[in-house]
Formats: structure tokens, sequence, C-alpha cells
């Protein structure tokens, strides 16, 4: 009587268990997700002394520059007087000029995607630090060099490292960087190679005036917070020596010159 197929019993489906291929999937994603996140934490890195810097009163970044600015005036009044000559200038004097004077009186020293440039100063090394990019996506490029001069008017710059955060970005637009500072202000550079660091060695050329006084920078020291300058204003020829370009010691790089990055005087 109650055979009809309104009660007959369907057999239950059981769904199929989630593939390996839709596991393995989302952990793909769950791990990219991840490893995308660490780096871009890994870029907002910001080292302590830049944070430090960043946080000084606007009095004092304003003292500091006006400081510096004092100093320079005095070392080119000293310079253009015949004889010997020396300077000291202070990490904070120029991270104050970098706060105050270079941003209402040379903007044009930076470009559009560069903000709040501060310098860190050790014993034969220099740090720069600044914010690079806009918004979510700017991070904290530092750049480390050690700094000295090779003989009068000619230093050497060895570029330790570049740094995104605390990743390490490649060497090739930093070193375009420094060639097309030389272009611009005219001075010889040549690249060098010291224990696989690339090394700029930049000759500064003795200039004269309309006297044919000659200026030679004959100490550049990084100290513990500052630097010191020293050198010399002669008589063009007064020492005796030849008004040449020097060729510093140092191995080049692979025998590899760049020539087109260069400026012959």
């Amino acid at each position: 009587m109650f055979r009809g197929s309104l009660f007959r019993r369907h057999p239950f489906r059981v769904r199929k268990p989630f593939g390996i291929a839709g596991v393995v999937s989302i952990v793909g994603l769950l791990m990219l997700a991840a490893t995308l996140a660490g780096i871009y934490w890994a870029s907002q890195s910001v080292p302590r002394f830049y944070r430090d810097a960043l946080e000084q009163e606007p009095t004092a970044q304003r003292e500091a520059s006006e400081q510096l600015l004092e100093n320079a005036s005095a070392l080119a009044s000293n310079a253009s007087k015949e004889g010997r000559w020396s300077a000291l200038f202070t990490a904070s004097q120029i991270n104050g000029w970098l706060a105050v004077d270079a941003v209402e009186n040379h903007p044009e020293l930076l470009s559009a995607d560069v903000s709040n440039p501060r310098i860190l100063i050790q014993p034969g090394r220099a740090t720069f630090a600044c914010r690079h990019g806009k918004g979510a996506l700017s991070t904290i490029v530092t750049l480390s060099i050690q700094l000295h001069l090779v003989e009068p008017n000619v230093v050497a710059l060895r570029i330790e490292s570049a740094r995104a955060g605390v990743l390490p970005i490649p060497l090739a637009q930093i070193l375009e960087g420094v060639s097309e500072a030389a272009r611009r202000l005219k001075l010889h550079l040549a690249w060098r190679q010291v224990d696989g660091d690339p090394v700029a060695l930049i000759t500064i050329p003795p200039a004269r005036d309309s006297e044919d006084t000659e200026y030679r920078l004959e100490s550049l020291e990084l100290r513990e917070g500052e630097i010191y300058l020293a050198g010399r204003t002669q008589r063009a020829g007064a020492s005796g020596e030849p008004a040449q370009e020097a060729t510093p010691r140092i191995p080049l790089v692979a025998e590899r010159s760049i020539e087109n990055e260069t400026v012959q005087h």
C-alpha cells in the first residue's frame, strides 16, 4: 500500500574530501602573504640614529644649522688667506643644516622621492639615511661608506652597503648616483675595488682664484660624531709641486674603467 516512490529513501550523498591541490594552493598563498608581509616590515625598519635625529627639537635643529653656516663662513674666510687652515663640522650641525637650511634654501639638492636625509659619523665611516618614496610604500634607505683622503685633493669613497630597512639593495643605482653627482660638479671620478667593495676616487681640482692662489685639501678625518678638514692656501706653484692629477695606488676593478662617467680637466 505504501510502496511508492513517495517514501523511497534516497541514498545519502557524501561530499568528496577537499583536494590536495586545494590545500597546497592555500598553503602557498599563506606563505606568499607571510613572505610579502615580512619583506614589507623588514623594509620599514628605521635605524636608531635616524629616529633620534628626526626627533630633535626644531629650535635645536635651527641653532645647529646656524652653527654650521658660521663655521663654513669662517672656513671660507681663513682659506682666502695664504697659509694653513682647518675646520670641524659635527654630525649635529650637518643634520641641523639638512633639516633647516637645505630645505628652506636648497630644495633642488634632493629629488622629489627623497626626503629627510640625516647622517651618522663614526671613526672612518659615515652612514647616510633618508626616506625614499611616498606613503605606505616608502622606506628608509641607508648607505654606509668609508671616507678618507688618499692624497691631497683626492678623496676615496668606499661603499660598504646599501639597505632598504634591513634588506640589502643593489648598488648599481648608488654607483650611478655618485657618477652623476661627479659629472654635475665637474669632478674627475675613477672607480676602483677593494675586497669586493666599489671605491670612488674623486679628485678635487686645486682651485685657483683670479690671483692664481691655490687651495689644497690635505686632511680629511671622520671622527666620532664629527668631520675634520685641513688644508693649505698658497700661491700656485709655491710648493714646487706640479699641478697635475694624482694617481692613487688602489687596485682597478678588474681592469674596468668608467671613461664615459669621468670628467677630465
